[in-house]
């Protein structure tokens, strides 16, 4: 499927656009993956930043959409690889808003889901650094739904959890109440739980789940890549190792999963 960006000139009610006065830094959401994903705002940030620092997981179709002649800098974190640290980061922001020049943050996705998007608004806060923030696309919304996967369903669910599958150490967050979890949201969507991915389905059924409930995993959301692999939660760690999928890669939990049947509307070329 073969995106294409409309030029913002001919839209009422939005050029120019809101200014993006030089020595301020915007966080931006890029969304999963597919460019036709990005917010009107996001398409405006890039067409006028200076300068634009962006992850490893922001796809290249949109890094295409900078402006010719702006700087472009990776500082992507990647698990299990070597990666600029969240304060290397939060710095550099912080070194580039005193240039005087426009500065993007590109943040895969949106900056304040499991973005870290929190954490560099409140550094540039607490230097008195002028900052936006434009809501991206999720994964953990716009992936499913190009998977065919509802995240809410009225006859599947009437609440959602989007849970991290990792914490700061990168190992499974300690601090959950895995019954509460399990109890407290009948579809659950995690985000980087790829890597332990037997301890989360091992936390999950002593917490109450359905050895027999449907799951998928949803890998490289949005992309040609795309690969979703729909599984039970007994049997989804067996099927993840004899058919690897690659990260950046959503675990999903609930009986939204059996919709796909009917869904499932995109295929990647």
């Amino acid at each position: 499927m073969k995106t294409t960006v409309p030029d913002l000139d001919p839209i009422p009610g939005f050029a120019p656009g809101p200014d993006f006065a030089p020595g301020s830094v915007w966080l931006v959401g890029a969304g999963p993956g597919d460019p036709g994903l990005l917010t009107l705002l996001a398409f405006h940030a890039l067409k006028n930043a200076d300068h634009v620092v962006h992850d490893a997981l922001v796809d290249p179709r949109v890094l295409a959409l900078i402006r010719p002649g702006a700087v472009v800098e990776s500082m992507g974190k990647r698990g299990g690889r070597a990666s600029p640290s969240q304060s290397e980061i939060t710095a550099r922001l912080l070194e580039l808003a005193l240039t005087g020049k426009r500065i993007l943050r590109l943040k895969g996705g949106d900056p304040f889901v499991f973005g870290r998007g929190a954490e560099e608004a409140l550094a540039l806060a607490d230097a008195g650094v002028p900052f936006r923030v434009v809501p991206g696309v999720t994964a953990g919304v716009g992936g499913l739904a190009y998977a065919g996967i509802p995240a809410t369903a009225r006859d599947c669910n009437s609440s959602v959890a989007f849970v991290t599958g990792h914490g700061q150490d990168g190992e499974v967050p300690g601090g959950f109440d895995w019954d509460g979890l399990a109890r407290g949201a009948q579809v659950l969507v995690f985000y980087m739980a790829l890597r332990h991915l037997d301890k989360v389905v091992e936390r999950l059924v002593a917490a109450g789940r359905r050895p027999d409930e449907p799951v998928a995993i949803v890998s490289r959301a949005t992309t040609s890549a795309q690969v979703v692999m729909e599984s039970t939660l007994e049997s989804v760690v067996a099927a993840l190792a004899a058919q690897p999928v690659e990260p950046p890669a959503l675990l999903v939990v609930g009986g939204v999963v059996g919709l796909r049947r009917q869904l499932s509307w995109w295929t990647p070329n």
